[in-house]
């Protein structure tokens, strides 16, 4: 089955302590059925010190499960479910509020 949240697609959050927040998606982990958004779910990690980077405590994006999140409509940027059609002969996914394809 396709993936109908992809890398690149702008997202708005459904639920949490993000809620009402969008982003574009930086990474999709779909064995985890995951996403990293950018700008959402920042969390606060200690780091160590090492050959790369200096360590201290460093803001850094976690993962949000993908049924907390929703793409944005690109007609009117509220939050939309997405559907998929056949238009000549390949699979485009479209924004089920709008019928706007988004690919």
């Amino acid at each position: 089955m396709a993936s109908k949240i992809k890398k690149g697609d702008k997202v708005v959050v459904l639920t949490g302590r993000s809620k009402g927040k969008t982003g574009e998606v930086l990474q999709v982990l779909p064995q985890d059925n995951r996403a990293i958004v950018q700008g959402v779910n920042v969390v606060k990690r200690h780091t160590r010190p090492s050959q790369m980077s200096a360590g201290g405590i460093v803001e850094k994006e976690a993962s949000i499960d993908l049924s907390n999140i929703a793409h944005v409509d690109p007609k009117d940027g509220k939050p939309t479910r997405v559907g998929f059609k056949e238009v000549d002969g390949r699979k485009v996914r479209y924004a089920k509020r709008s019928g706007e394809a988004l690919d």
